[in-house]
């Protein structure tokens, strides 16, 4: 009984699954991001939004076992420190016509890593954002959006489902313990 208690206390015990992550592990789930974050590779070179001495950019996208991994980074070019309210992920319609509703449905991430709060100036940071597995349909893509709290400095970047597809597979990634 003691055993049981002992591994459990430090932090050893990989038994329990979260709901939201399906069969994946909790612990795999952050040794994937953290890998991801280590090796640093910016896979996507078109995708990003440049405005206002600010960018926000899709470094990788990964896939494993029904979750995709979203490498983001933000890098500061000014010297006014950068306030990150939050990050939206939403699926929303390609091209709305005038009086027509809006279609989107917003997509919660279901893990995060080194999740950033504040950027000082002339500073870049990143960001893994762990989100269950999607496609999207011919007339919908994938808004990415940064907000700045108490500011205006919002910047926004699309996905397709052409880039959502190009999502490299995780076990082509070396894991580090």
């Amino acid at each position: 009984m003691t055993g049981n208690a002992e591994r459990v206390s430090a932090g050893i015990c990989t038994d329990i699954y979260f709901k939201e992550l399906g069969n994946e592990s909790p612990v795999l789930v952050k040794l994937i991001m953290k890998t991801i974050y280590q090796n640093d590779k910016r896979e996507f070179k078109h995708i990003g939004a440049k405005q206002f001495g600010m960018q926000f950019l899709l470094n990788g996208l990964y896939t494993h076992n029904g979750l995709l991994y979203f490498h983001t980074e933000i890098k500061n070019r000014t010297d006014m420190p950068y306030n990150v309210d939050f990050i939206t992920f939403k699926v929303v319609d390609k091209k709305v016509a005038k009086r027509t509703a809006i279609q989107e449905r917003i997509l919660q991430p279901l893990r995060a890593y080194n999740q950033i709060t504040w950027i000082k100036g002339h500073r870049e940071e990143r960001s893994i954002f762990a989100l269950e597995q999607f496609t999207l349909p011919e007339d919908k893509r994938l808004e990415v959006t940064l907000y700045e709290r108490n500011g205006g400095r919002t910047m926004t970047f699309y996905m397709e489902n052409e880039d959502l597809i190009r999502a490299k597979n995780i076990d082509s990634l070396k894991l580090k313990f």
